[in-house]
């Protein structure tokens, strides 16, 4: 009995559909072998010195701090409007409206402690469990939901201004406040999309956090080998954190590029740690213990003096000394963070070197 002949057209019509069926799969195995040839490590697998060692020629800490400053310096007029701008708008938007929560967890505080100027020290220890609270938004609690998302679209745009403007002036043009305002928020929603994903990374603290509470309560794994083992899965938790979120907070700055999607970002900055991620990451802590100095430095005086200063008479108890004072911390420090990340970014990409 003879076969029956399959048509051309019929023929044609089933490649097409083989077709539409394979690709999926071909673009994901090109996409993990691109993967793959991008990285030199291998899961359950030695990596050789020689497979991960890459170039990574920065300045010291402190030179390369100093580098960001005499950079936010040299164009002082621009990032001094920024920072006007944005408390302008924080006060109109969000408004001063920590206070009344700051003055209570003072005066609780305070029925607890002694007179620092009596030769009491316990008053800086006060000072700085409030500052604790107010950098952590413990005094903001009065905000409404409506004023906590004006405040999150405040930083955002204060980070993508900052970048934007910082990407122009070390291109060597001259940009003008006016155009980074108007033209620094168009990627904010991939920039809102990379956040996203690092507060996934953070999933591990969380986990770490309760776990810690957890066994705080119930009086367990206080010493012994019980204590070793649970302190080393927390360290271990924080460290694959800090991990993930190296790259995500270049990925922050590589997104802010023109037809950048979130995940080609994502890609570019694991990419550019490679084989240096703990070196970076040693820059990124440093920068975070010097604002956390420069916090307590600044922030401890003015909080006993505030306490003072509202001892002294009731009528003055209205003035937000403080809550003015976490402001400006807060502009400044988000000016700062960007500019000390974008600088670093951008000495990396010119350190261009492939891990060997």
């Amino acid at each position: 009995m003879a076969k029956k002949k399959t048509s051309p057209k019929t023929l044609s019509a089933t490649a097409k559909f083989h077709r539409v069926l394979k690709k999926p799969f071909v673009t994901v195995k090109q996409r993990v072998r691109g993967f793959l040839n991008r990285r030199p490590h291998r899961s359950f697998r030695r990596t050789l010195r020689r497979d991960y060692v890459r170039s990574l020629k920065l300045p010291g800490y402190w030179s390369f701090t100093n580098t960001v400053r005499k950079t936010l310096w040299q164009h002082k007029k621009t990032f001094f409007w920024l920072f006007i701008i944005y408390i302008i708008l924080t006060a109109i938007l969000v408004g001063i409206t920590s206070q009344d929560s700051y003055s209570q967890i003072s005066d609780t505080l305070r029925t607890t402690g002694g007179d620092l100027f009596k030769g009491n020290w316990g008053e800086v220890g006060q000072a700085g469990m409030l500052l604790l609270i107010g950098a952590t938004g413990g005094s903001t609690s009065t905000l409404t939901d409506t004023q906590q998302v004006y405040a999150g679209i405040l930083i955002l745009f204060t980070w993508l201004t900052t970048v934007w403007l910082l990407r122009a002036i070390l291109a060597g043009k001259k940009p003008k406040l006016r155009d980074g305002l108007y033209s620094a928020g168009a990627p904010a929603l991939s920039t809102l999309l990379v956040i996203a994903l690092g507060v996934v990374q953070l999933l591990p603290v969380a986990i770490a956090f309760l776990g810690f509470s957890g066994v705080m309560s119930a009086g367990l794994a206080v010493s012994g080998v019980e204590s070793m083992v649970f302190w080393m899965v927390v360290l271990l938790l924080v460290s694959l954190s800090l991990y993930w979120l190296t790259s995500t907070f270049f990925a922050l700055v590589v997104v802010t590029l023109p037809g950048m999607y979130p995940m080609q970002a994502i890609r570019a900055a694991g990419d550019l740690v490679i084989g240096r991620r703990f070196r970076i990451l040693l820059r990124l802590l440093w920068v975070a213990l010097t604002v956390i100095i420069t916090w307590a430095v600044i922030m401890i005086p003015i909080i006993i003096f505030d306490a003072w200063f509202k001892g002294t008479s009731l009528s003055v108890q209205w003035v937000p000394i403080v809550p003015v004072a976490l402001l400006l911390m807060t502009t400044a420090t988000i000016i700062w963070v960007a500019s000390y990340v974008y600088i670093l970014y951008r000495r990396i990409v010119d350190d261009d070197a492939a891990p060997a």
